[in-house]
């Protein structure tokens, strides 16, 4: 089923394997249309000149990431019985930097980064430091971190703050044992947060830190796939609320992101898969090559091979850093980024928080915004096939909980924040591999018929 078309739209794409944009005519539907870089809905000569202007934006933007970034060869076929140990021997980390004027920070990363303290030393500009972690990290990392922020630097003193583990503990009580730690600390505006876990206590620690005392710096250290590749990068953060996902939050910058790949030698198999459905996402979305780099190399990162992992972590920062760049706080382009988190955040919310992970949720999501995005007629059939091989080779899910009824989904997504005057837009794929659309312009039926195919009347 074709949603209406408008033919007098004008779109550009920016291959991510190339510095040539590209002006073209489209039947797009009135959106923002995305092919591995940034596209608009034009209707003007005047609209024209600014599509160009943001094209050569996009296309600096891009070559500045990719130059400022130490290369890491990635390799066609890792052997499949890939390294359990993810340790490397360089000790000389990678930086992607994050490019937002004088709010731009880099993204260090590397194996053992945590035994090398100047990194972290080098972004506390205070003396006192509160460390948010989780019961599962802090037996594992506290110590290591404390070490990093303290040695040969007797003049900061460091507190912590250890919160229970789980998305379901990502609301506003739990929370509040973060501000009751600053508090009774008697922390300062020059004070450091450092967030030491997983996408959950990112976004909570992040989110405290902006708003104790209208703002203090921190500083994401990501344990967790999930984390490494996507949630600690941008500066979202927030909390839950009972009604929906993430609705409670705020954009807040980090001072630096250090991604230590040594922390993924303790990361359960379920959390390392599920971080791997945001990798898939930048491949669908963006970046073609990268997917068909991912379905050569799937079964390597499963067997978590060290060389396999730092190019997928590199690309994919790469990828986030240069779409935030251009967007930071979401007005189009960035919303691409959540492709399958509309329907995924319904089964996360729908199910309970922390029943399902949430890279298993936006799995599926992706899963039914391609069926959707088929039934519309945008996408070839053998991307559908493709989508779910490589999940499958992930093991990730490829359909929702049972529990899920068409009503389920349909109520919690109405209160989506992708929601505007009313109206869902979603993140669908368009055109070849690498292309997706926001849009609220599509044939209300295939929805419809999507949430049929996948849940219970």
């Amino acid at each position: 089923m074709a949603a209406s078309a408008h033919p007098s739209s004008l779109c550009f794409s920016l291959n991510p394997s190339s510095t040539k944009a590209s002006i073209s005519k489209s039947t797009i539907p009135s959106n923002l249309f995305v092919g591995g870089g940034s596209s608009v809905k034009l209707g003007s000569s005047a609209d024209l000149s600014s599509a160009n202007r943001l094209a050569v934006s996009a296309v600096r933007v891009r070559s500045a990431i990719r130059a400022s970034s130490t290369q890491i060869t990635p390799t066609e076929s890792p052997s499949s019985s890939g390294s359990s140990n993810m340790t490397n021997s360089s000790r000389v980390p990678t930086i992607v930097d994050v490019n937002l004027g004088d709010r731009s920070y880099p993204i260090y990363i590397g194996a053992g980064l945590l035994d090398q303290p100047d990194l972290l030393q080098r972004h506390v500009h205070g003396k006192r430091v509160l460390v948010v972690t989780n019961t599962t990290v802090a037996p594992l990392y506290l110590e290591k971190v404390i070490d990093a922020l303290t040695r040969d630097n007797p003049k900061v003193s460091v507190e912590t703050v250890i919160l229970p583990d789980g998305e379901q503990y990502k609301d506003m009580d739990t929370l509040m044992k973060v501000f009751d730690k600053a508090i009774e600390s008697r922390l300062d505006r020059k004070s450091t947060f450092v967030a030491l876990g997983g996408g959950v206590i990112g976004d909570m620690c992040g989110y405290a830190a902006a708003s104790f005392l209208r703002g203090v710096n921190f500083i994401q250290i990501p344990t967790t796939v999930m984390a490494q590749v996507d949630s600690s990068v941008g500066g979202k953060t927030g909390i839950n609320h009972p009604l929906g996902k993430n609705l409670i939050g705020a954009f807040y910058q980090p001072q630096c992101v250090l991604i230590d790949t040594n922390t993924l030698n303790t990361l359960p198999d379920r959390e390392l898969a599920s971080g791997l459905a945001e990798v898939i996402k930048y491949g669908l979305i963006r970046d073609a090559e990268f997917f068909e780099w991912q379905e050569k190399n799937m079964d390597a990162l499963m067997a978590r091979d060290a060389a396999a992992f730092a190019y997928a972590i590199k690309h994919s920062c790469e990828n986030k850093a240069e779409v935030v760049s251009l967007d930071e706080k979401e007005s189009g382009l960035r919303a691409t980024l959540n492709l399958g988190h509309t329907f995924g955040h319904a089964i996360e919310t729908g199910f309970g928080y922390g029943h399902w992970l949430h890279g298993e949720a936006v799995g599926v999501g992706m899963v039914m915004a391609v069926d959707m995005s088929h039934r519309l007629g945008w996408i070839d059939e053998s991307l559908v096939g493709r989508v779910h091989n490589i999940l499958k080779k992930a093991r990730l899910p490829i359909a929702p909980p049972e529990s899920m009824t068409v009503e389920m989904f349909k109520s919690i997504m109405s209160v989506d924040k992708k929601v505007a005057d009313g109206v869902l837009r979603l993140i669908l794929l368009k055109g070849p591999l690498g292309n997706c659309v926001f849009t609220s312009d599509y044939d209300k039926e295939a929805l419809e018929e999507t949430l049929r195919a996948f849940s219970k009347s």
